[in-house]
């Protein structure tokens, strides 16, 4: 990969993962001219301060005081940059290197319980017999009821060899359950993959990892050995992906696309925040067909491989418009383990197409019929998009938004119904083309 990069500088890309380098504030304060202080503002700021000390109803200490002024400073500007505690740092890391310590379970809330949505493969939950479905309603015997998702999950991971006793509602049994079960350390895989049909390769990623790119080469090499042969033809599967670090989202075009192809370049007030990747490794593929899913839920650095693909029509993007996230952040560490994460820049497909707010145009988009009834709705028409969230970047783009080249309706899917339409569809157009 070949990289115009003039200080090295970190960005962020996601809404949930992501990390690359850590820049640090002098470095950072070197290299700008600060602005004049609005100091009339700052007095009002100070004379709000100094009433609360002197006349608020309790005493509230200092630094949650001054903590709290940053985070609301920085929540006004957009839904993506804010003020990172140690914990909220280290959280972020975490999801960067996808290695930390705990149970080995993807959880949501259900009626106030954490909900187990899958034990993760060869981990201590999966072992000690945790199911999904399960409802876990207590931790060491203090109830999750009422606790945020966050909280439980804090509660859950913990060192390796560390004992947690968890009490779980299982359907089918009369009385709760209660598993103990000893934290390990949790590696959580990106890429999974497998052979569809013969000569039709599958690659899952859930997520873009520092690791990523050599999982997904690995990944395709060893879809070449079991199929004995070059593959036909290979669906990279990037729905539900919320993004993660960009070299993950440039290594991953990069493995399909020949040399010096532009994959990505970002914009933005200063210089250090222009910069531009290129493909440098070659096709792993050698030009077989390729397509890539999406749906709303694929973000960020999904978007910049999806948009890298459609503007040098490597594949094929099928599925719906992707969430639309087109915002670079930078991590910049401050005092005490804590970090500021700020919206620097915004990046742009090879085209020179901006998806913030708008989101990657499937080539081919899903639409299913309501019901037999006239209307045809997307396949994923009630989940939020980046244009949802209050206070979003507007998109500056010059290049027109593109327009499917085909719409397929589906139908609606009935209860029990775990028909993948999505990749069926992906089958037939590599069939077609292969």
């Amino acid at each position: 990969m070949k990289y115009k990069h003039p200080m090295g500088i970190g960005v962020l890309l996601g809404i949930v993962f992501g990390l690359t380098l850590i820049l640090g504030h002098n470095v950072w304060a070197g290299k700008q001219k600060i602005a004049s202080l609005p100091l009339e503002d700052l007095r009002v700021f100070t004379d709000v301060y100094a009433r609360k000390k002197q006349d608020y109803v309790t005493e509230v200490d200092d630094s949650m005081l001054i903590e709290n002024a940053i985070r609301g400073m920085l929540s006004g500007l957009d839904p993506h940059s804010s003020f990172l505690d140690e914990e909220q740092f280290r959280e972020l890391q975490i999801g960067t290197s996808g290695e930390f310590g705990g149970l080995g379970i993807e959880v949501g809330m259900e009626n106030g319980f954490v909900k187990v949505i899958a034990p993760i493969d060869d981990t201590p939950a999966e072992r000690a017999g945790v199911k999904a479905g399960d409802l876990i309603i207590r931790l060491d015997g203090k109830s999750v009821k009422g606790l945020a998702l966050g909280e439980a999950v804090k509660l859950m991971r913990g060192k390796k060899g560390s004992k947690i006793d968890l009490t779980i509602l299982r359907e089918g049994e009369d009385s709760p359950l209660n598993i103990i079960i000893t934290r390990d350390v949790i590696r959580v895989r990106s890429v999974r993959s497998r052979i569809l049909e013969p000569g039709i390769g599958y690659v899952r990623i859930s997520n873009f990892q520092s690791k990523t790119t050599r999982g997904l080469l690995d990944a395709v090499e060893s879809l070449k050995k079991k199929n004995k042969g070059e593959l036909k033809g290979l669906v990279l599967d990037l729905r539900n992906n919320p993004g993660g670090v960009l070299t993950g989202a440039v290594g991953v075009s990069d493995a399909f696309l020949k040399d010096n192809k532009l994959i990505v370049y970002t914009e933005g007030r200063v210089e250090d925040s222009e910069l531009r990747y290129n493909a440098s490794t070659g096709d792993s593929i050698n030009g077989a067909p390729l397509v890539v899913l999406i749906n709303q839920g694929s973000a960020s650095a999904s978007e910049i491989v999806a948009g890298a693909m459609q503007d040098h029509n490597r594949a094929t993007i099928l599925g719906t418009t992707s969430f639309g996230k087109g915002s670079v952040q930078t991590i910049l560490p401050l005092k005490e383990n804590a970090a500021l994460k700020l919206t620097t820049a915004r990046y742009y497909t090879p085209a020179g197409r901006s998806i913030q707010g708008e989101g990657i145009v499937p080539d081919v988009l899903l639409q299913v019929e309501d019901d037999g009834e006239d209307e045809i709705k997307s396949f994923s028409f009630n989940m939020l998009s980046e244009a949802d969230l209050e206070g979003h970047l507007e998109n500056d783009s010059k290049v027109k938004a593109r327009e499917p080249k085909t719409v397929v309706s589906i139908p609606k899917a009935l209860e029990g119904d775990t028909t993948d339409y999505a990749l069926e569809e992906a089958l037939k157009i590599l069939k077609g083309t292969s």
